[in-house]
């Protein structure tokens, strides 16, 4: 008997989500309202103490008026990691600014210190790092880096719902935050983003741009777009908020078992002082080419149907959209990264029997391929 699919990442939408939207459809209060400011007051208090969160329409809107309202344009360099969603690089580009690529440390895969101090000209503005797989960069140092500088600090959170380091949630640590709440994100709203901030400038300016440049109907004070949250869509993205924690929780029991158990692989690394929370739980097949690597997750999906996934296997600044902002750039770390890199189901919605396969199938391709 075929053994059923272990998805890579599973969305986890049940009655109670389903009740919240058809609550909001008997209103008839569908676009940006009560539910979306409840929202932003309920994912501020959760997630980002001391901060302000604004609702927008994706994780990717997130971090493009994020950076508008910070002052980002034409001229301004903001440094990035490669080994990431092209979203990150995509937001700094499409206000004008250019997206400087800095490589990310081996441990954690996310940005390295004395890559960006090595990337950092006149024209800086910002260190833009990324909570990758829901690992917490290293803020300390590249805090020290901004303050030498005189820079920003942008976050992009967009898998880090919950992460934290030596205490502090991501998402307070610089000018803003970006979160994605897309589908298979630690937590959903269907699809939108949030923007966390302390600074209240920026909360305003945000509101501003995402409503077309006004607060008040009509009265458009700044020239502006249409990237609102609905009330559909913070009514899922609030109950999912308060399952949020369970989840979390799960995530980390399940990448505690897959890190006893897995043998012949890399498994993820955890900084001091660091909430990991597994939006992803990446693997190295360390010394692998891309062609073994794919080898290795193929062998995964079809012999033990076992769902994987591989991010990156394209750097940034090799991406055709992208790779003008980086001619001749060597990023070692980065293009080892993603010719190794796999990613294990980790989400709650695995039973033993399922960690069980995951444990036996990486065992047994690794043991193989020895």
């Amino acid at each position: 008997m075929a053994r059923e699919m272990i998805p890579a990442a599973k969305p986890i939408v049940g009655d109670e989500e389903r009740a919240a939207v058809d609550a909001v459809l008997a209103t008839g209060m569908l676009a940006q309202g009560e539910e979306v400011f409840s929202f932003e007051k309920e994912f501020a208090s959760a997630l980002t103490p001391g901060a302000t969160a604004v609702a927008v329409n994706s994780g990717t809107s997130a971090l493009h008026l994020g950076l508008l309202a910070a002052g980002i344009g034409p001229g301004d360099e903001v440094i990035v990691p490669s080994f990431t969603f092209a979203a990150t690089a995509n937001s700094v580009a499409i206000t004008g600014a250019t997206p400087v690529f800095a490589d990310i440390s081996h441990e954690d895969f996310c940005l390295d210190p004395e890559s960006v101090r090595a990337a950092v000209t006149e024209k800086t503005k910002a260190i833009m790092p990324v909570h990758l797989y829901g690992h917490p960069a290293n803020m300390t140092e590249l805090e020290a880096i901004a303050s030498e500088h005189g820079l920003m600090i942008f976050e992009d959170a967009a898998q880090a719902h919950g992460a934290s380091l030596n205490g502090k949630q991501v998402g307070t640590f610089g000018t803003f935050a970006a979160f994605s709440l897309y589908p298979t994100k630690n937590m959903t709203s269907g699809e939108g983003g949030m923007v966390t901030t302390t600074d209240e400038n920026v909360v305003r300016q945000i509101q501003l741009l995402r409503n077309q440049g006004m607060l008040k109907q009509y009265e458009n004070e700044v020239i502006g777009l249409n990237n609102r949250m609905t009330n559909v869509h913070a009514a899922i993205g609030r109950v999912q908020l308060r399952k949020l924690e369970g989840w979390t929780k799960s995530r980390q029991d399940n990448a505690a078992f897959l890190n006893s158990n897995l043998e012949g692989v890399l498994t993820p690394k955890l900084r001091d002082g660091a909430v990991h929370v597994y939006h992803q739980y990446t693997i190295r097949i360390e010394g692998s080419d891309r062609s073994e690597r794919d080898q290795f997750a193929n062998a995964l999906r079809e012999e033990y149907q076992v769902g994987c996934g591989v991010y990156y296997p394209i750097p940034n600044h090799r991406l055709p959209s992208l790779a003008h902002y980086a001619p001749g750039l060597d990023l070692p770390v980065t293009e080892t990264a993603a010719k190794e890199v796999i990613s294990l189901p980790v989400h709650p919605s695995l039973s033993q029997e399922d960690l069980d396969r995951i444990v036996e199938a990486v065992n047994t391709v690794a043991k193989a391929g020895a």
